[in-house]
This record gives structure tokens, C-alpha cells and sequence, in this order.
């Protein structure tokens, strides 16, 4: 099995990179390990912490229509270059935590994508320099409020609702371009999206050397690559799975929101849990 990176925290509210083991412990890092972090002595027990999104990005970077049945199940063309839009750092949720509904809308859907976590400064490489520039994959769901969407006219207040951005459950360092990428909703074995990942438009390599030419890439940022064709609503009481080959998959139940909830899965707001 492919080595996974994680982020957890402790019920101390202290936050760790790490390696996650068979046995379901974590080897702590000294630092993220796209800084140069290494391993140390210190184990966490699976019942001492729980998982957090994988990294915190300075900027989460999606792309638009980036496969061609997805484009056109919404009556889009595919664009002659990467569509690209921005979702807030405020959007991360783990696996296991709840997206929540929000009340502003009345049609929210799941997207599921293929993430890429950047592991240096990266400014106007080219693609084959992109490829050195990826340091890792994991899963995301582009969570959208497709009403609103339709209705602005543009994409921030759709895609960026907090929790709008499930991400994890771990980064793996390889990935095959012929990997597998489905999702599920609750207990249906069919599959809602199904696609391999080399039916990209714009591959990873293309989108990391593209958006490089715009705007600087920082070592832990994210990219999302694109969701396939089969996008749909998800209702309160719902739980979404992604799955992708060779990283494993990404699962949330959908909530109400409520004005007092607190916003944010990071430490301090939810108690622990067994990885």
C-alpha cells in the first residue's frame, strides 16, 4: 500500500503532520512534509486523534469543465483553456465531517474531483516542469449550490459556503493517469459518477503549468481538477463518497446549517475520533 500523508489533531487541539500506518497510527513529522519534514520518535494512538483535512492552503484553485460529458450534461461547451475559479480555505472539511446545507439555497450538489497538493514555489513553469511540482493527489468534492450558481452568474457565493470543500481522507505521492474516480451516494452500488482520470481535458500537469503563468503556487495549495459527468443534489440526512484508485475515499453526510453552528472542523470545534 502506497504510503498517506495526514494532518491530524489531538484532543489538545494540537495539529500534526504525519504518516498514517497499517495499524492505524500516526508517524509525526517534525514538519508538512512538502517543507522537508521528516519522521520522528512520537507515535499518536488512533484513539488520541482524529483526521483533519490533509493541508491548509493558502488558495484552493478549481477547474471548470474539464471533462467533456460533464460540460455538456450542463449545456457548456468545453473551454479552449482551463476554467478556472477559486474556493476559500474557510471550505475545508475532513472526511467523516459534515457539509452542511445552507439555507440560502435550495439545490446543492455533489462534484467529485481528483486534488493535486503543490510541493514548491511555482511560478510560469511549463508542463513537463509541473509534473516536478505536484507533490501529491488526494480526493475532494467541489460542493456546489447549483441554484445559486445559475443565479449570480458567477461562482464565488456557490462554491464557497464552509464545509463546501471536503478534502482527504490523506495525500498518496503516485497516481495512475488510468485510475478510477466514482461517486456514490448512501448505500446505491451504482455509482452517480464514473470516470478514469486520464479523461481530463486539461491534465494535471497542463492545469499546474497554467494557472503557474496567473498566479504564484505555494507548497501546500490545491488544485481541483474536475468533476466528470453525473452531477446531482444531495438532501439533508445524505452521505457522499468518493472514491478514487490508489488513494481510497472521501466520505460526508450532509447537514442543516444553523446560524450557531460553529463554522470550521478545525481543533477545538469537534471532539475526537478514531481514525
Amino acid at each position: 500500500m502506497a504510503q498517506r500523508y495526514v494532518r491530524v489533531t489531538t484532543a489538545q487541539g494540537t495539529i500534526y503532520y504525519g504518516s498514517l500506518n497499517l495499524n492505524r497510527t500516526v508517524t509525526v513529522f517534525n514538519a508538512a512534509p512538502w517543507h522537508g519534514g521528516q519522521p520522528t520518535d512520537d507515535i499518536l494512538e488512533a484513539d488520541d486523534c482524529r483526521l483533519l483535512a490533509p493541508c491548509f492552503p493558502s488558495k484552493i484553485i478549481a477547474v471548470g469543465r474539464n471533462y467533456r460529458a460533464h460540460a455538456a450534461e450542463l449545456g457548456n461547451v468545453v473551454p479552449e483553456e482551463p476554467l478556472l475559479f477559486l474556493k476559500p480555505p474557510s471550505t475545508l472539511t475532513a472526511d467523516s465531517q459534515p457539509i452542511y446545507y445552507p439555507p440560502q439555497s435550495q439545490r446543492v450538489d455533489y462534484e467529485g474531483e481528483l486534488a493535486l497538493v503543490i510541493g514548491e514555489i511555482t511560478k510560469n513553469c511549463s508542463p513537463q516542469q509541473a509534473r516536478t511540482k505536484i507533490w501529491g493527489y488526494t480526493i475532494a468534492n467541489d460542493v456546489t449550490a447549483r441554484d445559486l450558481q445559475k443565479k449570480d452568474n458567477q461562482w464565488t457565493r456557490a462554491k464557497g459556503f464552509d464545509s463546501f470543500c471536503p478534502l482527504g481522507p490523506w495525500i498518496v505521492r503516485e497516481l495512475s493517469a488510468g485510475a478510477k474516480i466514482q461517486t456514490f451516494i448512501n448505500n446505491d452500488p451504482e455509482p452517480r459518477q464514473s470516470a478514469l482520470i486520464h479523461d481530463l481535458v486539461f491534465s494535471p500537469q497542463a492545469v499546474v503549468s497554467y494557472i503557474s503563468h496567473i498566479m504564484t503556487l505555494l507548497p501546500g495549495d490545491v488544485v481541483l481538477t474536475g468533476t466528470p459527468e453525473g452531477v446531482g443534489p444531495v438532501e439533508v440526512g445524505d452521505k457522499v463518497r468518493v472514491e478514487i484508485e490508489g488513494i481510497g475515499s472521501l466520505e460526508n453526510p450532509i447537514m442543516a446549517a444553523f446560524a450557531s453552528q460553529t463554522a470550521s472542523n478545525e481543533p477545538g470545534n469537534m471532539p475526537p475520533q478514531k481514525l
